[in-house]
Parts: C-alpha cells; structure tokens; sequence
C-alpha cells in the first residue's frame, strides 16, 4: 500500500511539474516575445506624459489684486538683486557690544530698526559676512555693493570706543 501512495505521489508531483514548465523552446520564445510587446506599449513619449498631466492652476483676478504678487516690489527702476531697507547690512549695522564665551567672541550689533544682532564668525549679513571678531573690534568682509557681486572683497573694520570697553 506504502508502495502505491509513494507511486501515485510522485507522479502527481511529476505532472504537476510538467504542467508548470513549458514543453518546447517555441512557447519559451512565444513568451519571451509577449513581455518584449509588454515593455515596448508601457514607453511612451515625454509629450504623451505632459499631455497626461492635469492642467497647471491659473488665477482670474477678475478686477481684484493678485494675492501671490510682491505688495511691495522692486521699485522704481529698481532689480530684484538689490537690498531691501530692513536688511542688515555692513554699512548700516552698529557695534554695540563684544561678548567673550568660553569658545570665542560674540559680536552685538544694532540693525536700522533698532534690534539687536549677536554675530558670530562666519554669520552671512546682506552685503557680506563676519571675518573676525576679537576684544574691541569686529571685521566683516563686504562681497556685494547694492546687490552686485564685487570683484574683490573688501574688509569693514568695526572698533568699540574706548570709553565704551
């Protein structure tokens, strides 16, 4: 009986088996070719994936402002590379105050609305950056003059008065 069931096993795995491979090189090559169709029908043209693409959102103003324009703009006669009032700038930063820390110095300097700044080495203003900071001055190097890009830096020395120290 043993006998039987191992023979009537191994010929249900036996044609199983042959069910699920193919029986000559001509079906193998069929669906080789099937896939080769499947992959040339999914390339389509950068012009067919643009024309699949929803439409980009407009806006009709309809007689009232644009809310995503500049309110305040460049200006008259003005380009978009040039500084706005706010900004910090090296020409219109004060020095303040030097602070040591236990790594290195901290500069404090006042901007056009009064604020105040706390500069370390390397902080990026509108018109350049901090070069050094030691116990009674701070260099910047200014890199741009009103929004243009100068052809060699130059270093801005900010000293504190000595009644000040």
């Amino acid at each position: 009986m043993r006998k039987i069931s191992i023979l009537v096993l191994a010929l249900l795995i036996g044609g199983i088996s042959g069910w699920l491979t193919p029986a000559s090189g001509q079906e193998v090559q069929q669906t080789g070719q099937q896939q080769e169709k499947q992959q040339q029908e999914t390339i389509i043209s950068p012009q067919q994936a643009l024309s699949t693409l929803p439409p980009r959102a407009s806006y009709n103003p309809g007689g009232r402002r644009d809310p995503f324009k500049d309110l305040i703009g460049p200006g008259k006669g003005g380009s978009k590379t040039t500084v706005a009032e706010g900004q910090l700038t090296i020409d219109n930063a004060t020095l303040v105050g030097i602070v040591k820390t236990p790594k290195s110095f901290v500069a404090i300097v006042s901007g056009p609305q009064e604020f105040p700044y706390f500069l370390k080495i390397g902080d990026r203003l509108a018109d350049g950056y901090v070069y050094s900071i030691s116990e009674s001055q701070v260099v910047f190097r200014k890199t741009h003059e009103r929004g243009i890009p100068l052809m060699r830096p130059r270093d801005v020395v900010k000293e504190i008065n000595p009644e000040e120290r």
